[in-house]
């Protein structure tokens, strides 16, 4: 088991909660930025360190590579939360991306919220593979 799974696994069900809180606020249909910001002062006033837009570098056989990622936001240094605020589904390039975060930071586990044009937030969670055996 990953040592940060734990924490993350319980971690998630206030992150859920927060981005609820979100949507009930300020409603549908805004730019993801707007709700990222939101999260991020819904989740700073309950207790939470938010790193938000943080760039991901990684290291190939001693090479330090810095890329264009940005994880959306970083909770308690444990979970990674990517945001979206589209009409459609999730797609499998979103899961792909919010993996690929996983797997670079060494976290556990992820959210992936889209708080697209539907009166409910649609959160779908990712975990890295064997992070929670």
């Amino acid at each position: 088991m990953h040592p940060l799974y734990q924490k993350a696994d319980a971690l998630t069900a206030d992150i859920t909660d927060a981005a609820a809180e979100v949507l009930r606020t300020v409603g549908m249909g805004l730019l993801e930025s707007i709700y990222s910001n939101c999260l991020t002062r819904e989740l700073t006033l309950r207790g939470h360190a938010v790193t938000q837009e943080k760039y991901v570098e990684y290291v190939y056989k001693g090479k330090r590579f810095g890329t264009s990622l940005r994880a959306d936001l970083l909770v308690d240094d444990c979970v990674a939360v990517e945001l979206k605020s589209i009409e459609s589904a999730l797609r499998a390039e979103h899961k792909m991306q919010l993996l690929s975060y996983l797997k670079l930071l060494n976290y556990p586990l992820g959210l992936l919220i889209n708080f697209g044009a539907t009166s409910s937030v649609r959160i779908h969670r990712v975990i890295l593979k064997g992070a929670a055996t």
